[in-house]
């Protein structure tokens, strides 16, 4: 009697379970792109609690998506003697992206060589140097204009970008930003130096 009675709950369990999926009910809610949906996942740094906009599709998106890891901020142009960076940008992002790094470009028009539309620079980056790191849309970087994002990453370093190709290294807990101007090769010892010492980190 008590099999038989066990075996009916497994049953009905399995029935509501399977009624669910035929009405399309989702086993799970879906978690919306929020700084505050996605902080209860995991803790998200200040400095990345920021709202951007992808530069394929202009949609929203949460920088806190990509709390826990360590994120490489760039500030590029299609139009500058240090554009052929987008390349190595692309090397370290495909050779550390599986350890937790992430490196994130905002093109801007800020010193003047940055002219496209936003879909016209999406075509450069993936046409001229096959760029598959996350790009977002044309962004005031310097000065009174700047993105609250860029403001964050000014304070926590003394700096702003004072050219195209500045970079930032923010660590996994946000806790340590760290500037390298545009000189800095993205393959260079003392970037590398401080990447991998940032990766190490849990």
């Amino acid at each position: 009697m008590r099999n038989f009675f066990l075996s009916s709950l497994t049953s009905l369990a399995v029935a509501a379970t399977a009624g669910a999926a035929l009405v399309g009910l989702p086993a799970q809610a879906a978690t919306p792109d929020t700084p505050a949906a996605l902080a209860k996942a995991q803790p998200c740094p200040a400095v990345l609690q920021q709202n951007v906009v992808r530069l394929q599709d202009e949609k929203p998106q949460s920088l806190c998506r990509y709390s826990g890891k360590v994120v490489v901020v760039v500030n590029t142009a299609s139009f500058c003697g240090f554009t052929p960076q987008y390349k190595g940008l692309e090397s370290l992002h495909d050779k550390y992206q599986n350890r937790g790094l992430v490196v994130l470009g905002f093109p801007s028009n800020d010193f003047s060589q940055e002219s496209g539309s936003n879909k016209e620079i999406a075509a450069f980056c993936e046409s001229t140097f096959g760029v598959k790191f996350p790009m977002f849309t044309k962004t005031n970087v310097s000065g009174k204009d700047a993105s609250p994002f860029f403001k964050q990453l000014a304070s926590a370093t003394g700096t702003p970008p004072r050219w195209n190709f500045y970079k930032y290294i923010i660590s996994r807990d946000g806790s340590t930003v760290t500037a390298f101007n545009s000189m800095t090769e993205p393959g260079s010892s003392k970037f590398m130096a401080e990447i991998e010492k940032q990766l190490a980190k849990p």
